[in-house]
């Protein structure tokens, strides 16, 4: 198994660690794998994170789970995208606390240079729906990604019309 994606889902698994101090940690330790072997004092001595938050890296044992994450990835063919690749989305960067570890399946380009974004009502009209299917038949041609939460209603209905456009979508 691969160490290295081993410590990356662990990392997202160690108590009081989210996204922000994953980042800090992989920034100054290279990468995750690197985190779990640094030494106690260079973790306590990292803004962000103290002694707690080193005590819970070093002390961190669940790797059986991680393992098991990594079985269903594999076994679904379901990718996955931590934040040092350089298939991550870049525009997510830019948040302050991007997620460490993303899952994807398929091969839309996650940094495709148009991305629009729907976010719509769960309840929608029927108005509301023809509009959102226009709207994405009129961008068929501009090659746009869509993205959404794949909440029912506007958003599915964004991805259904994307699907039937033959275009890239992303929930």
């Amino acid at each position: 198994m691969n160490s290295n994606l081993l410590h990356q889902v662990a990392l997202t698994m160690v108590p009081n660690i989210g996204p922000v101090q994953a980042r800090i940690l992989v920034e100054q330790f290279g990468d995750a794998t690197a985190v779990f072997t640094a030494k106690t004092a260079a973790l306590e001595n990292l803004e962000g994170i103290g002694s707690i938050r080193a005590k819970n890296i070093k002390s961190f044992r669940d790797f059986t789970t991680a393992e098991k994450e990594i079985s269903f990835m594999q076994q679904y063919g379901i990718t996955p995208l931590f934040i040092t690749d350089a298939g991550y989305p870049r525009r997510l960067l830019n948040c302050y606390d991007p997620p460490t570890l993303l899952y994807y399946k398929g091969t839309a380009d996650l940094n495709n240079a148009k991305v629009l974004a729907i976010v719509g009502t769960r309840s929608k009209t029927e108005y509301g729906r023809q509009l959102t299917e226009k709207l994405i038949a009129d961008l068929e041609a501009q090659q746009v990604l869509v993205v959404s939460g794949l909440a029912l209603g506007i958003d599915a209905a964004a991805h259904k019309a994307a699907i039937k456009q033959g275009m890239a979508t992303v929930a």
